[in-house]
């Protein structure tokens, strides 16, 4: 596998790379940072291969409240532009919608727990999803907002509380909203930080219930894995 220089935005300390870092060291792949939390220095684009942006609590939206939203989406979709490979997980894939001319707003009801995932009929064809079986899955998610499907992507993952869940643009723009990438102590950190979301609700789990199914975030790691291996594969 060639070796790739891999850039990461992330918004709050508690929502990091979690599995996702395994496979950048395991292909010793080069790995860079923008923690938007300590400072607002964003790399050149020409310095990466790769563009990885992660989640966080705020909205792509509360440019009033994070005036740093405006200049981390230029900076996204000069990425784009520049034909880079770009992923984008729960609002990194809002940003990357909103980039592409979609509409990021409100869902009707918040998602946050282990919840199915089922693959769209282009889902089951996209070779980025080769291999990432079964067609539903449980996997963890935490969030409030949902998007129209961006133009000329290609819908690949939905469920029953949230129609969008993944989209490719020209195979190598990704955006997913739920967490592949969680592990034990970034769910942890999650519900730490996100207790007062956890409301009783048939939509949003208990903190126990989450914590109960936390072994499905290792099941979830192979799966992150192919992904990204297949990311690769289709631009070699």
């Amino acid at each position: 596998m060639k070796q790739l220089s891999i850039h990461t935005l992330q918004h709050v300390p508690y929502e990091g790379l979690g599995c996702i870092e395994n496979w950048i060291r395991k292909h010793h792949h080069q790995l860079s940072y923008t923690r938007l939390y300590e400072s607002i220095s964003f790399s050149e684009i020409a310095d990466f291969d790769w563009l990885i942006v992660m989640g966080g609590p705020m909205s792509v939206y509360e440019e009033d409240l994070f005036p740093w939203l405006k200049e981390e989406k230029r900076f996204i979709k000069e990425a784009i532009e520049k034909g880079k490979t770009v992923l984008g997980i729960c609002l990194g894939s809002q940003l990357i919608a909103e980039v592409l001319g979609a509409r990021v707003f409100p869902n009707k009801l918040k998602e946050i727990g282990w919840f199915q995932v089922t693959k769209t009929q282009a889902g089951k064809q996209h070779s980025l999803l080769n291999g990432i079986d079964p067609d539903e899955f449980s996997v963890f998610h935490w969030h409030g907002d949902t998007y129209d499907l961006p133009p000329a992507t290609e819908h690949l993952y939905f469920t029953d509380i949230c129609k969008h869940q993944a989209f490719v643009f020209d195979n190598r723009v990704l955006g997913i909203q739920f967490h592949l990438e969680v592990t034990n102590e970034t769910l942890k950190g999650m519900i730490e930080n996100g207790r007062q979301e956890l409301e009783e609700a048939d939509n949003i789990q208990t903190e126990n219930s989450i914590l109960e199914n936390i072994s499905q975030a290792m099941e979830n790691h192979q799966k992150m894995y192919m992904l990204l291996d297949n990311l690769v594969s289709i631009h070699q």
